[in-house]
């Protein structure tokens, strides 16, 4: 099974999952009465909707590039998570609203016992579905996945205080702990929200992500050549399961054509082998000056102006900024 083929049938297992595990939750509210139960339910939709919107986006981040998305559909899996983690701040709002006034206002619940049951067995399924998103998502570098599956993690754990708040209410008789569940459930649901809609405004507006690029540095870091005398203005952006990467290379000024396209496309096949997805990578190769001297490890250089004095590490401080790195002043 191909690797576009796996994300849409994890992601319409997710859909199916939802659908059917929200209708055991409106059954174990009528059951009950419990307000944790009902909110529990409420966010439950949200799962049907964000489950809904990310089959469709793990579909059309599938699709190939074309004439009017040259860098492919893959940003629709930031939207998909920013999309799902609105529905949940919306959700955890009138979720928290509601716990307040049933805080205020308790009323006494019918069989607890029948829905901790089927809640505690929603929770399991949550689980398991969940674990199988962000795992396959993780793997595949798919953030609709990722995202409806930890989705799925916190419909799990609104679940399990659920349950507690039910165990609370049938050991100690007191109905206030099932709204006081509720309103902890409300405030969780939110700020999980937040950070949803955060991490889907930072895709979105091509925030560098950190872990990608130091992977790229330590690679070209192990592999260097000195021919390489420096790489700066690197830049990573990620398109769904794909990266674009680009940077400039400082090489010695008298190579020829041939030998810079040699050296460029070494840079390129190492990087792309690097990575299990699809990487496009443009390098823009700079000419050396003779203030790179002191760091240009070209032992047999015939314009050298000055001995070679020490390695300038290509670390995150220095390879993403937009300039060329020396030790001496430019000449």
């Amino acid at each position: 099974m191909t690797t576009k083929r796996l994300k849409q049938r994890l992601a319409l297992l997710s859909l199916v999952v939802s659908v059917a595990l929200v209708l055991v939750k409106f059954y174990a509210y009528f059951l009950t009465h419990s307000q944790a139960v009902l909110t529990d339910a409420l966010e439950s939709i949200i799962n049907v909707v964000a489950s809904g919107f990310a089959l469709y986006s793990v579909y059309l981040a599938s699709l190939p590039k074309d004439e009017n998305h040259p860098y492919g559909h893959g940003k629709i899996e930031h939207l998909s998570v920013g999309f799902e983690g609105g529905l949940i701040l919306m959700a955890g709002g009138y979720i928290f609203y509601s716990a307040v006034r049933a805080l205020l206002a308790p009323h006494a619940l019918e069989q607890p016992g029948w829905g901790m049951a089927l809640l505690a067995a929603t929770a399991l399924v949550n689980l398991l579905v969940g674990f199988v998103l962000v795992r396959a998502g993780r793997k595949h570098h798919s953030l609709a996945l990722v995202g409806d599956g930890q989705h799925l993690y916190l419909d799990a754990v609104s679940t399990l205080v659920s349950c507690l708040a039910l165990v609370l209410v049938i050991l100690t008789g007191r109905v206030v702990f099932d709204a006081a569940a509720s309103v902890i459930l409300g405030l969780f649901i939110v700020v999980n929200g937040y950070r949803m809609v955060r991490r889907s405004v930072g895709g979105l507006m091509d925030e560098s992500d950190e872990a990608t690029v130091l992977q790229v540095i330590t690679e070209l870091q192990q592999q260097r050549r000195p021919a390489w005398i420096d790489v700066h203005n690197l830049r990573v952006q990620r398109y769904g399961s794909n990266l674009h990467i680009d940077c400039h290379v400082t090489m010695p000024y008298y190579f020829s054509l041939e030998e810079t396209h040699t050296e460029v496309h070494r840079i390129e096949e190492l990087v792309r082998d690097r990575f299990e997805v699809d990487v496009e990578m443009f390098v823009h190769a700079d000419p050396c000056t003779f203030s790179a001297c002191s760091h240009c490890q070209m032992a047999d250089c015939p314009v050298r102006q000055h001995p070679f004095s020490q390695e300038i590490p290509w670390t995150l401080a220095n390879v993403v900024k937009n300039e060329r790195h020396q030790l001496t002043e430019p000449v």
